[in-house]
């Protein structure tokens, strides 16, 4: 299969509107040119004046594979119910018409919890015995979320040098995005995971996050999206604050574990980042109780509140002219986040950055797997304009180090270096050769 000039059996691919590198063998990538080349283009689409970073559980995957800790598992939802095998089918059925592939446990969880709703309607006792399983397999399913950061945790108190680096090269990642300049719009940060490594590595960056929730003791999720902003005064002058640096929006499309119903309110729960099993903040009714959307469907959209106002804030952050997304670590499941894509790009000014380890490639020699992320990127990509694309596939150019290390813009909080650099320009003593690859929006006032 070929188009964009791709040949998409190669297990590296590398494509920007002026470079393009197709090769399974990794020993031909050099990273250290490719750099010279990535890094500036990187720096100019981060510069656009809508930027919106979409995370899949890809994030947590390469955090925890660096960390050595194992993330928490996909598998199929095991359930003993006599309505199981009903269940499955249907899962698999509704997972190959959303492009899919395979189905997975969030598909089981779906479609278990619309049988629950029907079989209710219906005054079928069934759904008892259903809803009492399903809430044990989610119980299970929120806890082994909670063991892989708690393991996570584990690895930075005992000062294991794999966990520090990744999480280093978590906050890196985080700060390539959210550190544009203050006069520019704020990063929209979005991701489907339910894990908090996200809202971990920005508070130990000092990156505030903005999102729908209101209060300090109990915050409650808000109806209406307020354009709050955080500002100061700067020295000498009054009345004229200023945008603080290092702030960004977060919206969790598939909520998070952290969410919970409380009579016909959402509110974040104090559940540490990492708790223990026994914590009295997980709660006993967790189908009642969570706020988890494990993926999309046209009845949860329609159906469950808060899904529909979150995925509103998704498509009015992204579908403007100038604006980008870069999606990291997510395999283009999800038919509607597709679907918001899509309409993005029917505006000429916008642009798609993906970058996507594709860890269900086939096997060397071997066509596309049916159902893996590779397959799904290949079918959304097919009729979309090359100029509008810029991609980053495979383990090398998606493995979080080189990521950090080569490719995404250093953090433009660092003006120190951009002020000496700029005093190098201006008095020539710039040497021949030197890399000019710098975050142009740094230096913005």
């Amino acid at each position: 299969m070929e188009f964009f000039g791709i040949d998409w059996n190669e297990k590296h691919i590398l494509k920007t509107n002026t470079k393009l590198v197709c090769t399974s063998d990794i020993g031909e990538i050099n990273a250290e040119e490719l750099k010279k080349e990535v890094e500036p283009w990187l720096s100019a689409i981060f510069q656009s004046e809508h930027l919106s970073l979409l995370i899949g559980t890809g994030l947590t995957s390469a955090v925890s594979f660096t960390a050595g800790v194992i993330p928490q598992e996909m598998t199929r939802l095991a359930l003993e119910n006599g309505l199981s095998d009903n269940i499955k089918s249907k899962a698999d059925e509704t997972a190959k018409k959303m492009n899919r592939g395979e189905a997975n446990i969030e598909d089981d969880i779906r479609i278990a919890l619309e049988l629950i709703n029907g079989l209710k309607i219906l005054d079928d006792g069934r759904h008892t015995d259903l809803e009492i399983e399903l809430n044990t397999k989610l119980l299970a399913f929120i806890k082994s979320i909670l063991k892989t950061e708690r393991d996570f945790l584990s690895k930075l108190k005992t000062d294991n040098e794999k966990g520090i680096l990744a999480f280093n090269l978590l906050k890196s990642f985080i700060l390539s995005f959210t550190s544009r300049a203050a006069s520019r719009e704020r990063l929209n940060l979005f991701t489907t995971n339910y894990d908090r490594f996200i809202e971990l590595a920005c508070d130990e960056t000092g990156v505030l996050l903005l999102d729908r929730f209101k209060g300090k003791i109990q915050p409650i999720f808000r109806n209406t999206r307020l354009e709050l902003d955080y500002h100061y005064n700067p020295p000498g002058i009054r009345g004229e604050p200023r945008y603080v640096e290092g702030v960004a929006r977060i919206t969790k499309l598939h909520g998070s574990i952290d969410w919970k119903f409380t009579g016909d309110k959402i509110i974040r729960s104090l559940l540490p980042f990492g708790a223990t099993d026994t914590h009295p903040e997980i709660p006993s009714n967790v189908t009642e109780q969570v706020v988890i959307y494990p993926n999309s469907s046209k009845d949860i959209e329609t159906a469950f509140y808060p899904y529909a106002e979150l995925f509103r804030d998704f498509s009015s952050a992204i579908c403007q002219p100038n604006s980008v997304i870069i999606t990291y670590g997510y395999g283009f499941g999800d038919s509607h986040i597709n679907r918001v894509i899509e309409d993005m790009l029917t505006i000429p000014s916008t642009h798609l950055v993906v970058i996507a380890w594709d860890r269900n490639y086939a096997n060397e020699g071997d066509p596309v797997n049916f159902g893996s992320s590779r397959e799904r990127i290949v079918k959304f990509l097919e009729d979309k304009n090359s100029a509008q694309c810029t991609l980053l596939i495979g383990e090398h150019f998606a493995d979080l180090k080189n990521l950090v290390e080569f490719y995404l813009p250093k953090s433009a909080i660092d003006r120190l270096t951009v002020k000496m650099q700029k005093l190098k320009d201006n008095r020539g003593d710039r040497n021949k050769g030197e890399d000019n690859s710098v975050n142009d929006n740094k230096g913005e006032e």
